[in-house]
């Protein structure tokens, strides 16, 4: 087990990345053929944080009670759960693993949470991809050095198949957003993703699969994204061999 400080951190020591390592290396990945679905990568980047420094989502701030509630509207079960303010303030703090929040002006799913990720190109594979997308996004230039593992493809509604690939960072480097794609970059603490109440399941009339969310803050993260961080702490860090490939999606996700 990685030791963990009063604080409820988990700290982000040889002995995590060890056990993430191991965990992965056992894990017989599911990969989906493509079938008509176009094929994308994202990078689950592990990495410290620090609470004051990293804990920040200003996006929300000056928001009021109602303004909040109307973000949250079209997402399941949350006009039932007073708890829920859309915002991560306060998040960060030991190992964390880094997301981003979309730019509201991209076509697709604008202002949605998300891993460093996207489409391969020509000829690349979903490593290369991975990696590029982190370097293109949030400045971190990843290589099969910084590499853990691999998770499970998801397929999403949105026609494409997407395959997680977990990277630990030792070093100093640091994330940066990129202003044309990404509207912030936050640290997540693992403390959040094993959390007792997560995941979530709940029902939708539009499909007969449970819609997983992951509850970090005051907001719910939504599959895709919410199915890879499940899969995440339970094979990664659980050690658990837990598959997330008929978890639903939240309609506003579907297109």
């Amino acid at each position: 087990m990685s030791p963990e400080p009063s604080t409820g951190e988990i700290a982000h020591d040889e002995s995590l990345r060890e056990r993430l390592s191991a965990n992965l290396a056992r894990h017989d990945v599911q990969r989906h053929p493509g079938e008509g679905r176009k094929h994308a990568a994202v990078a689950v980047i592990v990495l410290d944080s620090d609470a004051e420094l990293h804990g920040a989502d200003p996006a929300f701030r000056g928001l009021t009670a109602e303004e909040r509630r109307e973000m949250l509207a079209a997402v399941p079960g949350a006009a039932d759960d007073p708890m829920l303010t859309g915002d991560v303030e306060g998040t960060a703090g030991g190992a964390a693993v880094l997301l981003t929040r979309r730019g509201s002006h991209l076509r697709g799913h604008g202002g949605q949470w998300a891993l460093p990720g996207g489409r391969l190109d020509a000829g690349e594979t979903p490593l290369e991809a991975a990696m590029r997308e982190a370097d293109e996004e949030v400045g971190l230039r990843l290589t099969s050095d910084d590499l853990l593992g691999r998770l499970d493809d998801y397929p999403t509604r949105s026609g494409y198949v997407i395959s997680p690939f977990v990277f630990w960072l030792s070093d100093d480097r640091e994330p940066v957003a990129n202003p044309a794609e990404v509207a912030s970059v936050h640290r997540i603490s693992m403390r959040e993703l094993t959390r007792d109440d997560s995941p979530r399941f709940v029902s939708i009339p539009e499909s007969d699969r449970p819609v997983v969310q992951i509850p970090i803050g005051g907001d719910l993260i939504h599959a895709p994204t919410g199915a890879v961080l499940y899969q995440f702490r339970a094979v990664a860090y659980d050690g658990l061999n837990t598959r997330v490939d008929e978890l639903e999606q939240p309609v506003f996700a579907w297109s």
